[in-house]
């Protein structure tokens, strides 16, 4: 099953962002081990390289809820 290109399109924005956000983040905590800490601008490039694997899942689960509600 593969989900639609508009949906993924439609979606990838918001799972881009909100996986730099998570990236960001997780720089942070991961700094108290004394990592370095990533800068907005590096978090974002990572969330826009995670981001599509993630969006890529959540665009399958809103298809297969999709099908579901058809009866499918």
């Amino acid at each position: 099953m593969r989900p639609q290109a508009g949906l993924f399109a439609a979606l990838y924005p918001f799972g881009a962002g909100a996986m730099g956000v998570n990236l960001f983040f997780a720089s942070l905590i991961t700094s108290w081990l004394g990592w370095p800490v990533l800068s907005p601008w590096q978090a974002a490039a990572g969330g826009l390289v995670i981001g599509c694997p993630a969006t890529w899942a959540f665009a399958l689960h809103i298809e297969r809820l999709k099908q579901q509600t058809e009866g499918k």
